[in-house]
């Protein structure tokens, strides 16, 4: 498989959808959810990960844009029952809040 930027990113594009929080659940309790601020890019990020850029993703993670949600967030997605964007880059599942219309 060809994993330049540009095919990698049309691939990973192409795998997003959307998915209830509730289907989502047990990735969190694994700790494999990643979440993307509605600022970023959902796929770029999930190039930065699938390309292991620790240099790219750092700033990121240290100004917390990227990480795991915290609990009081995963709770108010189940009570709400929220549809996030989401796109798997093994072993994780990288979400987005959807925007509001």
């Amino acid at each position: 498989m060809d994993t330049s930027e540009p095919n990698l990113k049309h691939k990973l594009h192409n795998e997003t959808a959307l998915i209830s929080w509730h289907e989502l659940q047990r990735f969190f309790a694994q700790g494999a959810v990643v979440v993307v601020d509605a600022s970023l890019d959902l796929v770029e990020i999930a190039t930065f990960f699938a390309e292991d850029s620790v240099d790219k993703l750092q700033q990121y993670t240290e100004s917390g844009a990227v990480a795991a949600p915290s609990n009081d967030k995963a709770r108010d997605w189940y009570s709400a029952n929220s549809e996030l964007w989401s796109v798997v880059v093994a072993p994780y599942v990288l979400v987005q809040e959807r925007e509001k219309p």
